[in-house]
């Protein structure tokens, strides 16, 4: 119950710190001409000072994907792949021409990933844990950006009620040395990404296996 609480707060945080984004319907006709079948989500290209983002964020994007109805190319296995074949980095990985993964791995379309921040930020009576990063859906036979979405979320430590500026500076004294041992980030990513790809205005459309619910490989 209490990690059901957590992520619905999370869900909660997310979805009223977007709530005055633009709610107008995303145009889709692209989208619906070079419909994909499969996406092959590429490690992030990170912009944060968290080491473990890319492979911590790759680690909760394949599950909304294929429960929206696609075929994800199992991540560890193209990570891998990459690196054997002089691909050492994320960077190295995006430069990667689209007909090439198209020939060679047989992905209809490449989802790619900029974190532009993520951990946990410790301020004086109060820490957050920060998620934020940009997604591109880019077809792999027109090199068409068919969709992209904002990823956000964060998670405040000082909900607390009551207690004043010392409960407040207690609260955030145990959540500095919990964060050090339990990292709310994974949470908070997932959430995010729920959010985006469900969106009702901007999300991802559902995908050809959608009513099948094919799950990540």
């Amino acid at each position: 119950m209490m990690r059901l609480f957590i992520s619905l707060s999370y869900i909660l945080v997310i979805a009223l710190s977007t709530g005055c984004a633009s709610s107008a319907k995303k145009d889709n006709s692209l989208f619906a001409q070079h419909r994909p079948l499969s996406i092959l989500v590429l490690p992030p290209i990170n912009h944060s000072i968290e080491v473990n983002a890319p492979y911590t964020y790759l680690s909760t994007i394949s599950k909304p994907l294929a429960e929206k109805g696609y075929y994800v190319f199992p991540v560890a296995v193209i990570d891998q792949f990459l690196k054997e074949n002089g691909l050492p980095t994320p960077d190295e990985m995006h430069t990667i021409p689209l007909d090439k993964i198209r020939q060679h791995i047989g992905a209809d379309a490449v989802l790619y990933v900029t974190i532009d921040d993520w951990g946990q930020k410790f301020q004086v009576v109060s820490s957050s844990a920060i998620v934020r990063a940009q997604v591109r859906l880019v077809d792999t036979r027109t090199g068409l950006q068919l969709w992209d979405a904002r990823i956000y979320g964060s998670h405040d430590s000082n909900n607390q009620t009551g207690g004043g500026l010392l409960g407040a500076v207690v609260s955030a004294v145990v959540d500095q040395v919990a964060g050090s041992l339990v990292d709310h980030t994974p949470d908070v990513a997932r959430a995010a990404n729920q959010n985006a790809i469900y969106n009702h205005a901007r999300g991802l459309p559902d995908g050809p296996y959608r009513d099948q619910a094919v799950p990540p490989q």
